[in-house]
């Protein structure tokens, strides 16, 4: 957030010297009145005191996080457009260009990086805490995709042979996925053992006591 004070000799000439510092419109700030003006009295025992105003502003975060993003592009020598939305309270930021594999990563992980890092980056500029996801050409729903079908497929080979599976390693939004594409699957239990960065998912058949 970021405010400033002015004095001015009307309400009015303190909220445009506020508002020329900040560089932005009315509507889009707060605005406290600090202090009303007055003027001289009778024969001038009364001095006269200007208004002064405090004018506060929010930055969006939408566009905080898509010039971040775009000065972290170029200093990797990678050309690409942002678009950012607010849905549920959530920013999400879609990148978009040719050739933005590097920006994905092995497994996301680059991607995932470059999250956290807008992430730290924003929450540094905003008065709450504000979730912004980072995605490049949709990857993060064609890799939810994936996942969903590999758990149902991986299921599928343990309720056949009651061999648990256990998954390569995932970061936690991705061994979210696999947990709740088979939460409801009543003969199959789901859990993620070892540490990060190799913490995997395990897939086995529920024990007789999980499915009484």
């Amino acid at each position: 957030m970021r405010i400033a004070e002015k004095t001015g000799k009307t309400v009015e000439d303190a909220i445009e010297a506020c508002l020329t510092e900040l560089g932005v419109k009315r509507d889009q700030t707060s605005i406290e009145v600090l202090e009303e003006p007055t003027k001289k009295g009778l024969f001038g025992l009364l001095g006269t005191r200007l208004a002064k105003v405090r004018v506060s502003y929010e930055d969006n975060p939408g566009v905080l996080a898509c010039q971040f993003l775009e000065k972290v592009c170029l200093s990797m020598g990678v050309q690409a457009e942002f678009i950012a939305d607010e849905r549920e309270k959530q920013w999400f930021v879609n990148i978009t260009g040719s050739e933005l594999g590097i920006l994905i990563g092995r497994r996301g992980d680059t991607l995932e990086a470059l999250q956290f890092l807008t992430n730290l980056a924003i929450s540094k500029k905003m008065s709450e805490k504000i979730r912004i996801i980072v995605d490049v050409e949709g990857y993060r729903q064609r890799r939810e995709e994936t996942l969903v079908r590999l758990a149902k497929r991986l299921s599928e080979r343990v309720k056949r042979t009651g061999n648990r599976v256990v998954l390569e390693p995932m970061n936690p939004h991705e061994r979210r996925i696999i947990h709740t594409a088979l939460q409801d699957d009543t003969r199959i239990s789901t859990f993620s053992e070892g540490e990060d960065p190799n913490r995997r998912v395990v897939i086995s058949l529920k024990r007789s006591k999980e499915i009484s």
